[in-house]
This record gives structure tokens, C-alpha cells and sequence, in this order.
């Protein structure tokens, strides 16, 4: 028997039972390493491929696979030069699309950058039963007919249930024609995602209603609304009444006013009201809720005051039952805080997801309130909030400590990265994701503040009994935390996600030591530098301090957004810095660490509404050895370009202008094809020659598929070869992989 089962191989598994124990393979590294074993398992790898994103250059699209026959969802979004038209450089361009459709015959879901509509009018009809689209244009929009980019979607694609046009950028009138044009695709619609952020006012009343009366049986509805009261036509009581009575299966419903989607950061120096109030009053909220029994997510996003809403959000309990994830933004008064006795929105005991966004009354009673009323909380965003302070975010972290894992806290007076840290010290054993504002100046509240903020001092005022007790109760709570052993209170054993803000000027360097020195599996990190350049002196020390991020032994993915640092592109006055010597602080530091996926945005001068990579931040990223992955969401000229050429393991590198509106000319080397199309050719044969080059040394023995697994798993640590289109130096590779 023991010889028996020694001779038992992978491979006498009947290929039914392995094609489905593939199919369960998600991981693209994994699935691109098991591609490579030998040639049985390369095509029930590909035969079970049901995701692809197509990574390369638009010229060379004749080159693309056709061994992914499977594939259900396909992305074309990602192809370079990033942002131009699709088709137009092939000199048949419906030959081409025909040829994609033949290639992908079963692609269901489709994301494609469309710069222009001849690239939908060419690509919709290969793929008739298309569920799901999501267009992505950050170009201006073309001149054309209203709806003529939708259009050839509508037509063509009668299976179409799921519409995605976040990242497209088009005009608001848009929309309203094309759908009334198709009534009974539009009518087969169940998720309509227009929460477009290119749009300046959002959509009017007229044309909200006109949507959701062609799209009657949506269930998730995500829209950019103008909700502002001194402007014609916005959208108001009357509006979301008949939006309801429109969409009456909604489960989701996300309406946000178009400022609110900005990434401005909100002053913490005012009182959180603002100077006009909106036109949403107390029964029509009810009303709404009662319209939406079905409502499973619900956001209300407003930039006007919405006063004393907690009798209305009382009725979110009793008829909006399904309720898990809920957004309030301007609202205030949505709980009393009077007692520990659930009032207004403490009520909706299945809550699982709040995010609270610039309530001026919120304390941290009402904090204590809210998290006694939904024991079910996993996440919990605070933004904008000046009265509560670290007491309050204790106790609610004390009293959710078996459930809350993801806390994002922003924009909050009295809470800088320090008090954040000790006030969530009671879960920081249990936290996965979390957002923290870097600010490292200490805050001493007044005598009259402390008193406020603490329950306990203050428990001789409270009128009832049951106060008292839950005082005690969660008096005991935080006790019990205390006396967990001393690695727990040092360590964020299961922190894996960590986004910051930091103002210009400041540096990353004490977030160490602020509580935050001991990550053992922090895997990605995001970082938000927001201010104006113009105004800040010359930094005293040389780096930002991203080399101090190298503690954290698992960081493998960055995302550096210097996007909001305001400054001078070009030149600058007698006594003030350019951006090139601000990015040389910003990235000095960068290459020490080991990360294999950097998303970059450089610093901006709205003057020219550029992002361009400078010759500082070329070389410094050039140092980062163990890149594999870089999106610059900029652009760059050629020659700073092949600087990344130094990187031994880069694979995937894209130039992005993702910001409206994105450039249409370029005057100089930046973004051309052609320099991208060098630089490409470049890294590809570096590539080719350095991969045959390693697999030339190695020996096929018996058991060849086990060693190429791990050893393709130890050479590719992202494993993208299926992500960019083959070519001809990968086809021998795996031909003579196979040959043992």
C-alpha cells in the first residue's frame, strides 16, 4: 500500500476534478505559475480562466492571446499608451473587434477606456450578451449628440444589466436621451453606478427623474446629485419622493452632492454648519424610508445642514429593516446623546457599516450611544467631527471590540494622530484597516472640555440610573483590555491596510513613535500629501521619511499621492522652491524599502493642470530594486523614462493621466506613442532576454512540474505574464517548458 500510494501522482487526478480545483484558483501569480508546470496543466489553467486584464501596447493588439477562451471578464482599460483611442491605430479597425470577439467569445463584463465613440461602436456589437460595462474616459468629452457615446451600448447589448460611468467623463444631459431611446435595455437595468466626478453641479431634478423612470427595476442606484436650493431645477423633497416611487426595489441608494466628491479637506477650525440650510425636511425622510423597505445601503451626502434629524433616522429601524452600511453627511442632531438609552440612529441595531461625516453636535455621548445601539458595527468612519474627542472614540472602541476592524477618523479637531492611537488602543490587537490624519501636535483641551468629554466626571449630572450602570459596565470593559499581556498593547497584530493625510511641511518620521512602531503584517499603505508649496519654507532635514516605513517587514504596496501639493511647475519666485526640489524630499528615502507595487502622483500646478514626473523623482524611483508594478498618474518625458530601465524586476509600468480635464495635446516628448512605445520595446526585450537567459541553466527532471512551480513562484513575485500580451520569446519559453 505505502508503494502504492508513493507512485500516486497529480496528475492521475481525472482532469474534472483538477479543472475544478483550478477554478478555484483566484490568484493571478498562482494561476499564471501553475500555467507553467507542464502542458496538461497550461490548458486546463486557460480553460478555466474566467478574469483578464490585457496589459501592452495598442499596436502590437494583433499579438493578443487566444487561449482564454473562458474569459467572462475582460479588461481593456489598461492598455498603452494609456488613454488613447483604442482602435484607431490599426488600420481596420473592425477587423480588429471582430477579431477581439472571436479571441473572447464568452466575455460577459467588459471595462474599456473609450477616448471616443468609435471604439464602443466598433467593440459593442462583438459582444451582444455583455452584463456588465464600465467605461472610463478622462478626456474631455468629444463634440457629439447628446448620449451618442452610450449609445451603441444600448443597441447593441440587450443583456445589459449593469452600467458603470464613475470614471467616464461626459455631460450630465447626456444620459437622460440615450436610455429614453432603448426603453427596454434601460428598463433591464439593476445597477446604474453615475457618480460621475467630472461633473461640476451633479444631475438636476428633471434628469434624475428621467432616469430612474426608464430604469424602473433598479436595485442599486449610485448618482451625483445638485442637491443646492438656490439653484433651478435641484433636486429636493419632491424629487427623492419620486425617485422612490420610481426604483421601489432599490437595495442600495447613493446620492452625494458633486462638492462632496472632491478630495478638499474640510477646516476643522469651523463649528460644522454650514451658512444655508437644505430644503430636505423630516417628512419627507420618512416618507423615503418608508418607500425603500428593501434598502440594504443607504447614502445621503450633503453639503447643507440638515438640523435635528434623529425622529426621522428613528424610522430607519422600523422600515428599513435590511439596513447594514449607512453614510449621513451634514446631518445633525442624528442622536441625542442625552442618556445611553438608543435614540435616532442608534436605533438600527443591524448596522454593520457608519460613516458620519461633518456632524456639528455629535459628542461623545452620542459615540457611547451608538455603539451600545449597534453591537454589529465592523467599520466606523468620523469625519469633520470637531466636538468628539479621544475619550469618546475609547469608550466606543471598548465597548465594539469583538467586532470593529476597519476605523477611518479625519478632519476631527480635538483627535490628532496620538490621541487617535490611544484612543483605539482597546482594539488595535483586532483592527485591519485604518485612516489617521498626521497631525503631531499635542492638543490640551480646556478644564471645561475635559470635564465634558468624560462620562465618569461627569455622571453626578445624569438624571437616570441606567447611565450609571453602563458607565461601570464599560468602566470594566476598558479595564479588562488593560490587563491583556504587554505585546498585545504594543503590537497591531492584524493591521494590514494604513492610509494617513499628512499637511505639507510635516513629516513621516514620528508616526513611529506616536504608537504605531510595531506592524508585523501591514502589507499596503496609503499616503495623502495635501497643502500649498508656495507657502511653506525649505524643509530643515534633507527626506519626508519614507525610509522610516521600513520596520513594517511585510509592506509590499504603496500609494504616494502628492496630488494636492500645490506648487510651481516650472519656475519660481526669488526665495521659494519649485516642485522638483519637493519631490526630491518626498521620495528621498524611497528605495530602501522592498516594495513591489507603487502608485505615484506627483505634485500639481493647477496653473498648467499638469502632473509631470521631474528628474529628481526619476532617479530616486529608479532606486526601488524590487518594483514590479508602477502606475506614474502623470506624465513624463522620454528620456526620464528610461531611468526606470535601472529597476532589475519591473514588469508593469503606466503613465496615467487621470485627471480632469486630461490633456488632449501634448507639445513636448510627454505621453507621445512613439516614446512610449520605445521605452516599451525596451523593457520587453530586457525581459525576454533575462527570463530565457535564467531558464537555460535549469535541468527537467522527474519531478520538473513541482520545482518549475516553486521555482516560477520564487522568481515572479506577481506573476503578470497573462496581464500583458504575449509574445513571440514567451511562446518558446512555455513550449520548451513543456517538452520534458
Amino acid at each position: 500500500m505505502v508503494g502504492t500510494i508513493g507512485t500516486i501522482h497529480l496528475h492521475d487526478l481525472p482532469d474534472v476534478i483538477l479543472s475544478h480545483i483550478l477554478s478555484l484558483v483566484s490568484d493571478t501569480r498562482t494561476r499564471n505559475a501553475i500555467s507553467l508546470v507542464c502542458l496538461k496543466w497550461h490548458l486546463l489553467e486557460r480553460s478555466t480562466r474566467t478574469s483578464l486584464t490585457l496589459r501592452g501596447n495598442i499596436r502590437d493588439l494583433f499579438l493578443f492571446p487566444t487561449c482564454f477562451r473562458a474569459v467572462t471578464h475582460l479588461d481593456l482599460s489598461l492598455l498603452s499608451p494609456w488613454g488613447h483611442p483604442l482602435l484607431d491605430y490599426s488600420p481596420n479597425p473592425e477587423l480588429l473587434a471582430l477579431r477581439l470577439g472571436k479571441v473572447f467569445p464568452s466575455a460577459i463584463s467588459l471595462t474599456v477606456y473609450a477616448r471616443n465613440a468609435s471604439t464602443l461602436h466598433h467593440l459593442a456589437p462583438q459582444w451582444p450578451n455583455l452584463d456588465h460595462v464600465k467605461l472610463i474616459r478622462w478626456h474631455q468629452r468629444s463634440p457629439a449628440p447628446l448620449g451618442y457615446d452610450i449609445l451603441p451600448l444600448l443597441q447593441h447589448c440587450h443583456s445589459l444589466s449593469s452600467l458603470d460611468l464613475s470614471e467616464f467623463y461626459c455631460w450630465t444631459e447626456d444620459l437622460p436621451p440615450a436610455l429614453e431611446a432603448h426603453p427596454l435595455v434601460s428598463a433591464s437595468l439593476t445597477h446604474l453606478n453615475i457618480l460621475i466626478g467630472s461633473s461640476m453641479e451633479g444631475f438636476k431634478s428633471r434628469e434624475l427623474l428621467a432616469i430612474t423612470a426608464a430604469c424602473p427595476n433598479l436595485t442599486e442606484l449610485l448618482a451625483v446629485c445638485m442637491f443646492d436650493h438656490r439653484f433651478i431645477d435641484f433636486v429636493g423633497d419632491e424629487t427623492l419622493l419620486a425617485l422612490a416611487s420610481n426604483c421601489p426595489r432599490l437595495s442600495l441608494l447613493h446620492l452625494a452632492d458633486a462638492s462632496s466628491l472632491s478630495n478638499a479637506r474640510s477646516n476643522t477650525d469651523d463649528d460644522g454648519y454650514t451658512s444655508v440650510d437644505s430644503r430636505i425636511s423630516h417628512t419627507m425622510l420618512g416618507d423615503l424610508f418608508a418607500s425603500l423597505p428593501l434598502i440594504e445601503e443607504l447614502v445621503l451626502d450633503l453639503c447643507q445642514n440638515v438640523r435635528d434629524t434623529w425622529p426621522a433616522l428613528e424610522l430607519l429601524n422600523s422600515k428599513c429593516h435590511r439596513l447594514k452600511s449607512l453614510k449621513l453627511g451634514q446631518f445633525h442632531g442624528i442622536c441625542r446623546g442625552i442618556d445611553y438609552r438608543p435614540h435616532g440612529v442608534a436605533l438600527c441595531k443591524g448596522l454593520e457599516s457608519l460613516s458620519i461625516k461633518k456632524s456639528a453636535d455629535l459628542t461623545d455621548s452620542c459615540l457611547i450611544t451608538i455603539s451600545l445601539g449597534c453591537p454589529k458595527l465592523a467599520k466606523f468612519e468620523v469625519h469633520g467631527c470637531s466636538r468628539i474627542t479621544e475619550m469618546g472614540i475609547r469608550k466606543m472602541a471598548c465597548i465594539l471590540r469583538q467586532t470593529l476592524v476597519d476605523v477611518k477618523i479625519s478632519c476631527c479637531k480635538k483627535l490628532n494622530t496620538k490621541c487617535s492611537l490611544w484612543a483605539l488602543e482597546p482594539i488595535q490587537n483586532r483592527i485591519q484597516r485604518l485612516h489617521l490624519d498626521c497631525l503631531w501636535e499635542s492638543i490640551q483641551p480646556s478644564e471645561e472640555e475635559a470635564s465634558s468629554s468624560n462620562p465618569s466626571a461627569g455622571a453626578t449630572n445624569l438624571r437616570t440610573e441606567k447611565r450609571n450602570v453602563n458607565l461601570q459596565e464599560v468602566g470594566s470593559q476598558e479595564k479588562h483590555m488593560g490587563d491583556v499581556n504587554g505585546l498585545s498593547q504594543k503590537t497591531w497584530a492584524r493591521l494590514q491596510h494604513l492610509s494617513l493625510w499628512i499637511p505639507v511641511g510635516e513629516l513621516l518620521t514620528p508616526l513611529a513613535s506616536k504608537g504605531l512602531e510595531n506592524c508585523p503584517v501591514l502589507e499596503e499603505i496609503q499616503i495623502r500629501i495635501e497643502g500649498d508649496c508656495r507657502d511653506q519654507p525649505r524643509p530643515s532635514v534633507p527626506a519626508f521619511g519614507l525610509s522610516s516605513l521600513g520596520r513594517y517587514p511585510r509592506l509590499s504596496k504603496m500609494q504616494l499621492d502628492c496630488g494636492g501639493a500645490i506648487g510651481y511647475a516650472l519656475t519660481a519666485p526669488a526665495g521659494h522652491m519649485d516642485l522638483s526640489p519637493w519631490e526630491r524630499f518626498y521620495l528621498n528615502g524611497i528605495g530602501k524599502l522592498n516594495l513591489s507595487e507603487l502608485n505615484y502622483w506627483p505634485p500639481q500646478d493647477r496653473d498648467v493642470n499638469q502632473r509631470t514626473l521631474s528628474l529628481p523623482a526619476a532617479g530616486l524611483l529608479a532606486e526601488c530594486t524590487s518594483l514590479r508594478k508602477l502606475f506614474i498618474h502623470g506624465t513624463a518625458n522620454e528620456h526620464l523614462m528610461m531611468f526606470l530601465l535601472r529597476i532589475p524586476n519591473l514588469r508593469d509600468v503606466q503613465l496615467r493621466e487621470d485627471y480632469y480635464p486630461a490633456p488632449d495635446n501634448d507639445t513636448s516628448t510627454e505621453m507621445r506613442v512613439d516614446s512610449c512605445c520605445r521605452f516599451e520595446d525596451a523593457l520587453n526585450r530586457r525581459f525576454g532576454g533575462l527570463q530565457l537567459a535564467s531558464f537555460k541553466t535549469r535541468a527537467l527532471t522527474r519531478s520538473a512540474p513541482l520545482f518549475l512551480f516553486f521555482f516560477w513562484r520564487g522568481e515572479h513575485k506577481e506573476g503578470d505574464l497573462d496581464e500583458v500580451l504575449l509574445n513571440g520569446y514567451l511562446y518558446r519559453l512555455k513550449r520548451r517548458l513543456c517538452k520534458f
